[in-house]
């Protein structure tokens, strides 16, 4: 299912933030902080939106760059980023084209962005291609509710309207399967529910997923 989402774009960058405060109190800010801890060396994000992540990354982050497509996202983005103490970059890039070198990245960050992207494999597929041999990728996103059917059954009647009027956001997707299928290894997966969330965008995963290194060729010879 595909949607135009671009109308409301500048409504949810509006509210986003005072939106989603409830639920970063309840649970997200502790996640985020978790999940990007490890983070080290070259890091991207994509779907940076306002920039909630930003507090979250260490010392150990050499350089930040933080892709952003949607230009009212962006600058609120934009004035997170000139009262921060680091220097981080700030591109225009959607994550389906990301303007970066193959194998540029340490670590790829993507928190609540696979469910708005319109092609999750392509996303991935670039995900994969600017990551080096070894690269992770961190990854928070809300998913299908497939262990609840009649919640997975509303998500999917509400989903065409939601859509359209939360910038592209799909209810109904499996991230963590498309990730395993573009060929990352899980290193770290743990499925939860959003505390005060709308019940719809409740059930969650997040984790850490590996781009495999490849084998050396005398492994392959032996």
């Amino acid at each position: 299912m595909t949607c135009d989402a671009e109308p409301m774009s500048w409504l949810l960058a509006g509210i986003y933030d005072g939106f989603m405060r409830k639920t970063e109190e309840a649970c997200l800010g502790a996640w985020r902080a978790e999940l990007l801890r490890p983070a080290s060396g070259n890091v991207l994000e994509i779907g940076a939106g306002t920039g909630t992540n930003l507090p979250h990354y260490g010392e150990r982050v050499e350089r930040l760059v933080l892709a952003e497509p949607d230009p009212h996202m962006r600058r609120k983005l934009a004035r997170k980023v000139e009262r921060s103490s680091r220097s981080i970059e700030v591109v225009a890039a959607g994550a389906e084209s990301l303007l970066a070198d193959d194998g540029s990245f340490d670590w790829v960050v993507s928190t609540l962005v696979l469910c708005s992207v319109g092609d999750v494999e392509s996303t991935l597929r670039e995900v994969w291609r600017v990551l080096k041999p070894g690269g992770a990728l961190a990854f928070l996103e809300h998913v299908a509710a497939d262990d609840r059917p009649e919640r997975l059954a509303w998500q999917r009647r509400i989903e065409p309207v939601w859509c359209r009027i939360a910038a592209g956001c799909h209810l109904t997707r499996r991230t963590h399967l498309a990730i395993v299928a573009q060929g990352f290894e899980i290193e770290s997966m743990q499925r939860e529910s959003v505390r005060k969330a709308l019940p719809f965008v409740r059930p969650s995963v997040r984790g850490i997923a590996r781009k495999p290194r490849p084998q050396r060729a005398m492994d392959a010879g032996s």
